[in-house]
């Protein structure tokens, strides 16, 4: 049974260039986090106290800490392996 942290943005401060949250700027969530389990929100905005510029981790596919989407299907209808781990455990006999 995983526990759920709640996780919150105390001690943030909001100023022109985004969020400050313990040195760190961080920008508001992009839409394709709505639905995220880790988005919180504060002050009227959704950030990811996850991951500061949540727009740099769509940019090159699905986020790897977003809890709501699933891994991506090939056109072979399998889940995408990455082939060092596939090859590894290959040779285990897995």
């Amino acid at each position: 049974m995983a526990k759920k942290k709640i996780v919150s943005l105390e001690g943030a401060v909001k100023t022109d260039a985004g969020l400050s949250y313990k040195g760190i700027i961080m920008e508001p969530v992009v839409e394709k986090c709505e639905g995220c389990e880790r988005v919180v929100a504060f002050e009227g905005d959704n950030y990811c106290p996850t991951y500061a510029q949540p727009e740099k981790k769509w940019a090159h596919g699905v986020c790897n800490f977003a809890t709501h989407v699933r891994a991506e299907m090939d056109k072979a209808g399998k889940v995408k392996v990455n082939p060092l781990k596939a090859s590894k455990r290959a040779a285990r006999g897995r």
